[in-house]
């Protein structure tokens, strides 16, 4: 089993003592409840790296009034698992008093590419995601860091910040990994039964026939979204919360499309919020 630490102090003196070692450090920022997608973070880094931190951590200040924070899976001895099968070296697993003092007061605030997608949906939501992501920077001092795709939005505001701020690690993404029927693994498919699942398979369904539309020429982002949206809310049972096109490197909408460009989406299944993108080159005019 991978070591647990708990501590700040603790996961400081575990990362000094495999850099006097001459070990580069890799970090996986999690919540826990750990899936295939966490299992190819934890494996890259692996691979890349030689000393390895999985940050377990279900963080509050990402979470809006309305969101699920209570609910969130949480199963740690599960996590450590997972983590060790994988090959991480210690698992950070603090409680929220060991990262946030009763009278916190300092945040790291995203401007611009937090502003559409998800941002404009969750307020509040990025500032918690580059504030957390910053204290762990700080505190176990990687040499890279690794996020998925799926949350490609967050991932280029992890970007943003480390580039901002001049922080010393480099920020690794990693391709969405799916099931065997398309739907991008998340810890909150568990809240999804067999027949919920199926339905929200419409959502990669719909995100591969848009980007088919574009590479066969289409330019015309509102009727992308249109087909992403009728194939999405075809029989009823998902809600559309939004459909973007934008630019894959400023998040910025554009038109006519052009260049490397993402599409985006999250949809509700009954209560539970499913996001996904794909990434596609629009081919340059002959």
């Amino acid at each position: 089993m991978a070591e647990v630490v708990r501590g700040k102090q603790e996961i400081r003196e575990r990362v000094a003592a495999a850099r006097a070692a001459g070990k580069r450090v890799g970090l996986v920022p999690t919540m826990g409840a750990l899936h295939a997608g966490h299992r190819r973070l934890i494996e890259q880094s692996v691979a890349e790296n030689d000393f390895t931190v999985l940050s377990v951590f279900v963080n509050p200040t990402q979470f809006g009034p309305a969101e699920d924070f209570d609910h969130y899976p949480r199963q740690l001895e599960a996590d450590v698992a997972v983590a060790a099968e994988a090959g991480a070296d210690v698992v950070f697993a603090p409680a929220p008093e060991e990262m946030y003092t009763g009278d916190h007061s300092t945040w790291v605030d995203e401007e611009t590419m937090s502003e559409g997608l998800c941002g404009a949906r969750r307020p509040g939501h990025f500032r918690g995601v580059a504030t957390v992501c910053a204290k762990l920077f700080n505190i176990a001092q990687p040499d890279r860091a690794y996020f998925g795709r799926k949350d490609y939005q967050q991932v280029k505001i992890i970007e943003r910040m480390v580039r901002d701020l001049d922080m010393s690690v480099e920020i690794r993404s990693v391709e969405t990994v799916r099931g065997s029927d398309g739907l991008a693994v998340s810890s909150r498919n568990s809240y999804l039964d067999p027949d919920k699942r199926r339905a929200s398979l419409a959502i990669w369904r719909a995100l591969k026939q848009a980007a088919a539309l574009i590479l066969g020429g289409e330019r015309s982002p509102r009727i992308v979204t249109d087909a992403v949206r009728s194939e999405i809310v075809r029989d009823g049972r998902l809600r559309v919360d939004y459909i973007e096109v934008v630019d894959a490197e400023t998040l910025e909408p554009i038109v006519p499309l052009e260049g490397r460009i993402v599409i985006a989406v999250a949809v509700y299944c009954n209560h539970t919020r499913l996001i996904d993108n794909i990434t596609v080159e629009c081919p340059k005019p002959e």
